[in-house]
This record gives structure tokens, C-alpha cells and sequence, in this order.
């Protein structure tokens, strides 16, 4: 039996960008519906993901517009400094949030703790519906409709469809849309420690000669989230290692400024690259988070990037409605791809140049580089210009991301 469901916007991927642009979207009446092939409570689970990511300042005034910031802020951590250094070198590069004003840099969250905050959040937003697990089955999009065929049966006809769905996003390879980038040869390993030191709501970012190595603190003062960029070809031998070698590993390269260490958890690793869709959008389609770029985590700015996609789209999309226009008309795709593929272009080269410049051990280029952030640490103007493009403050920012009724 065919079951038909009409809605205005079909959003394949219930991720972290994908269910806050479905919040933000139904909360400012547009009824949406998310696909994801996993049910909601798999997201938490401390074995489905061990990340935790960066919320910049405007990020989080985008999650309180939406209603998932009061959800999820107990969860946090505010970051109050940032250390940036090239191994062991004397030179370093120090943010202090005191130096700009009394917001924090930003925030830490864990994933699985802003996934339970979108459930919570998706469960009790009207106009939302969420279709998991299901698998899509037929996709068609033409100028007069957009729409979805379940395995189920299930067909949900809307006006937009958003590929959220992950850099291998099969929505974007349905709509024949390439996508261009390189792999690092560099594996992310994620793990998370406890240690009896305070880290005092300091982020540490250290370049090594395998990658950067971050040490990023989670709430209660006692916890970090480490990523640790290694070569793809060794990073296979440091997961093998029992929790006794892997921590001497990790204690080796964190140093002893925390105290004594201890791992929590599962340890996990992703491999690393840049990747950018060719095109952002199609007819009845729009492409959002890793499913439209995909970047190296040095900067942390992954998930800001995606809630500016969501940010933006939520803004044309609520421009549309309130002028009785189609939601998928082509002049605000158009836009929305002008808007964020040149942002997120900007940010991936950024992100490119300065793992390849300081992922090395070529003596001459390390001293360049040093002195390079001494440099910067020493001019209070350009360090703060540095400091605002951190806080998410820089930049044709979405309505939401200031603080103002999208649209």
C-alpha cells in the first residue's frame, strides 16, 4: 500500500547539520521531514561517534535561535584561550578571549551530547517529521515537484529536497554532481582522556611533524577530546596498541602540563581530506554540510561551516515563503550557492595551506613559520582580526548567526 505524505521540504540526513537546519526550518513554519537510514537514539551512543566539535559564537547565537542551545549548553565548555605551537618550539601563537570582550572563543560540545539535544529538540517541534530508519528507494525532482519513494512505500512529495547525507552523500551522486579534492595521506585519531590537572578552558592546537594534535576541553574542567593527525600509514599500528601503549603514546605528545592521564572510552580514526561539490545546488535541490564540503579538521570550523549552510538556506527559504515564492526558485539557489560555496572555498584552502606548511619537518620552512606566529602573536590588531574569524564574527553571517529573524 502506497502511503503519501506532502511536506515542504525533504531533508535526507538527520546529522548534526541536517536536523538543525530541519529544527530551524519547521520552527519558522516551514514543514520539513528528515530520512535518515539509522533510528535517532543510534546517534548517542558513545560507540557511534567519540568526536566533539567546536561551536563558535556565532553558531551558538544560531542554536539559540532555534531552541537547541538551552537544550545542550550544560554539555558544554567555554573556550577561553587558544594555544597554538610548532612542537616543541618557544614560539607560540596565544588567544585570549578577555583580549576582545567577555564571551568565550567559543564552545566544545561532545556529538553524542548535541545529537540528544536534537532529538529532544525534533521530538517536540511541530510541522517536523522524522522518517528513521527508512531507505530511499526513487528520487525525482522536476519543475514542478520534488519527491521521495521509501523502501516502505512511503512516497513524500515536497517543493526542495537538502542532501545532508555525508561527504559520500548518494543524494549528491543521484543528481550527478562531482566533486573535486585530494586525500592527506593523514588519519584523524579520536579519543578522549581524563586527567587530574584542570585544562582551565584552554584549547591547545601543537604541530607535529605527522599533523596537528589537539587537545580541546570538555566539560567539568578534567576531560579533553584529543585529535591526534597522523600518517594514514601508521595510524592502523597506534589503534592496535593496548590501552596501556596507546596512552604512553598519547602522554608522549600531550606532555605533562595535565597531570596524569587516563583514556575514556573508545578510541576512533577517519581519514582525512578536502573535498568541495562542484555545485551546491540543482533543480529542486540543495546540498549542505559534509554532503557540499568536506575539510581538514586543523581549524576546527567542520560543523560551523555546515550550520552557516543551514543558516543560510533557513534565510532564503524564509525570504521565499513570506513572498508566496517557490521554495525551490532558482534565483534563491542560485544564491544560496554564491553565498556559501565561496565561504567554504575560503575556509578549505585556508585549512589546506596550513596543514601542508606546518605537517613537515623541513627545518628553514618550520623557523619561517614560527617566527610567523610570533609574529602574529605580537600584533594585538591582527591577532584579534584572527580571533573574531575563530568566534564564526567575520563575513556575510546568516540572520541567525546575528541574532535577527531569518528571512
Amino acid at each position: 500500500m502506497t502511503i503519501q505524505l506532502d511536506t515542504e521540504v525533504i531533508i535526507v540526513g538527520a546529522g548534526l547539520t541536517g536536523a538543525t537546519l530541519a529544527c530551524g526550518l519547521a520552527a519558522h513554519d516551514i514543514a520539513t521531514v528528515v530520512i535518515d537510514r539509522i533510528p535517532p537514539a543510534d546517534g548517542i551512543s558513545p560507540t557511534f561517534d567519540g568526536r566533539a566539535s567546536a561551536i563558535a559564537q556565532s553558531s551558538r547565537i544560531a542554536l539559540d535561535g532555534i531552541g537547541l542551545w538551552p537544550l545542550v549548553k550544560e554539555k558544554t565548555e567555554a573556550i577561553r584561550e587558544i594555544r597554538v605551537s610548532d612542537g616543541p618550539s618557544l614560539m607560540f601563537l596565544h588567544y585570549d578571549h578577555a583580549d576582545i570582550g567577555d564571551e568565550p572563543l567559543g564552545y566544545m560540545i561532545e556529538n553524542r551530547d548535541m545529537r540528544a539535544g536534537l532529538v529532544q529538540l525534533t521530538e517536540k517541534t511541530a510541522g517536523l517529521t522524522i522518517a528513521a530508519p527508512a531507505e530511499i528507494v526513487a528520487m525525482n525532482r522536476d519543475d514542478g515537484a520534488a519527491s521521495v519513494t521509501l523502501k516502505d512505500g512511503r512516497t513524500i512529495t515536497g517543493h526542495l529536497i537538502v542532501a545532508a547525507d555525508g561527504r559520500g552523500s548518494a543524494t549528491r551522486q543521484a543528481a550527478g554532481i562531482d566533486v573535486t579534492g585530494w586525500g592527506y595521506n593523514q588519519n584523524a585519531i579520536v579519543a578522549t582522556i581524563d586527567h587530574t590537572e584542570s585544562h582551565q578552558g584552554i584549547a591547545h592546537e601543537r604541530f607535529l611533524t605527522s599533523g596537528p594534535f589537539a587537545i580541546l576541553p570538555l566539560k567539568g574542567g578534567h576531560q579533553s577530546s584529543l585529535v591526534w593527525t597522523e600518517r594514514s600509514t601508521l595510524a592502523d599500528s597506534f589503534m592496535a596498541l593496548d590501552d596501556d601503549a596507546f596512552l604512553n603514546e598519547i602522554s608522549e605528545r600531550v606532555g605533562g602540563f595535565l597531570g596524569k592521564l587516563a583514556l575514556v572510552g573508545p578510541r576512533f580514526q577517519h581519514p582525512l581530506g578536502l573535498q568541495v561539490a562542484k555545485s551546491y545546488a540543482s533543480t529542486r535541490l540543495a546540498l549542505v554540510g559534509d554532503a557540499a564540503h568536506g575539510i581538514h579538521p586543523i581549524a576546527g570550523q567542520g560543523l560551523n561551516l555546515g550550520l552557516r549552510d543551514a543558516a543560510a538556506l533557513i534565510d532564503i527559504l524564509v525570504e521565499a515563503k513570506r513572498y508566496g515564492l517557490d521554495l525551490a526558485h532558482s534565483a534563491g539557489l542560485e544564491k544560496y550557492q554564491r553565498w556559501r560555496r565561496a565561504d567554504n572555498l575560503l575556509m578549505a584552502g585556508m585549512t589546506d595551506v596550513l596543514n601542508r606548511l606546518f605537517s613537515n619537518d623541513v627545518r628553514p620552512l618550520k623557523a619561517m613559520l614560527d617566527v610567523g606566529l610570533a609574529t602574529v602573536n605580537s600584533l594585538p590588531p591582527l591577532k584579534k582580526t584572527f580571533m573574531r574569524h575563530a568566534m564564526g564574527q567575520v563575513g556575510d553571517l546568516p540572520k541567525l548567526m546575528r541574532g535577527e529573524s531569518p528571512g
